[in-house]
């Protein structure tokens, strides 16, 4: 029986070429396209679905798709095959637009970094399908992550422990995205700056980063660490290559976060 090609994402400073079979149609018209492509061309800012890949070639999902993006990169995919890499060293994407987006947000890079101890943290050009969330969501996460995490998840099972992946790769779009949603809800930064990560530092655009929860726990709650899970990852998670990201009074200033693990990779 022949093992079927590995799902990845495709990585573009401004796009995510998706495979098409994972993504959600948001209209008639993107069912029939979605339906006979292999993936679609996803704006990174906001989501949306720009073109589909098909076998005559792109066919635009949104009006007007090429403006405002740079789309150079996501067709020097298309035209390389989109194959999935051989290589297990993963490139990065330059970090470009970083400081754009904290100006935005009021923050001063190096300041930032200097208070906080974090440093700037490049999406990889590639990511691997690593299943769903707990939302039914595609899990994308560095293949080395990926099977970390498949591994780690098997052996709490063997041990009756459940543990649910809430979140992985987030571009810095994504990050940039969550600090203006809760600017627009009257929050301040100072407050948002102690729970999340600012946009270009955080640990989930690795791809080597994950939230857990436990089935019946809210996510990206403290009450987590009362759970068996919890109790389960404290003992073990370290030898799956584990380890937890923001313990308490941790020194970049973030909130304690029981939930938030990051894979390392073992040297060699």
């Amino acid at each position: 029986m022949q093992t079927p090609p590995p799902r990845i994402l495709f990585n573009t400073p401004d796009i995510e070429l998706w495979p098409a079979d994972l993504l959600r149609a948001r209209g008639n018209r993107d069912a029939r396209l979605l339906s006979q492509a292999s993936h679609v061309l996803r704006r990174k800012r906001d989501g949306r679905y720009l073109a589909a890949v098909v076998g005559t070639g792109l066919a635009g999902l949104l009006p007007g798709w090429q403006r405002g993006v740079d789309i150079d990169a996501a067709l020097d995919l298309l035209d390389a095959g989109l194959h999935a890499p051989a290589s297990a060293v993963v490139p990065s994407l330059p970090l470009t637009g970083v400081e754009t987006r904290l100006h935005v947000l009021g923050l001063e890079a190096d300041a930032y970094a200097s208070r906080t101890g974090l440093a700037l943290l490049a999406e990889p050009a590639w990511l691997a399908f690593a299943g769903f969330d707990r939302y039914r969501r595609p899990l994308w996460l560095d293949s080395r992550t990926t099977r970390a995490w498949h591994a780690m998840r098997r052996a709490a099972l063997a041990d009756d422990i459940v543990l649910d992946a809430v979140s992985g790769y987030r571009s810095h779009d994504y990050q940039f995205a969550i600090f203006e949603r809760k600017l627009a809800r009257g929050l301040e930064l100072e407050e948002i700056v102690a729970v999340n990560a600012a946009p270009g530092y955080s640990e989930h655009h690795t791809g080597s980063a994950l939230d857990i929860s436990a089935p019946g726990e809210p996510a990206a709650e403290a009450s987590f660490e009362a759970t068996p899970a919890f109790a389960w990852l404290q003992r073990h998670a370290a030898s799956h290559g584990f380890t937890m990201s923001y313990p308490r009074d941790n020194p970049h200033g973030i909130v304690y976060e029981p939930w938030h693990w990051r894979h390392h990779a073992a040297a060699g």
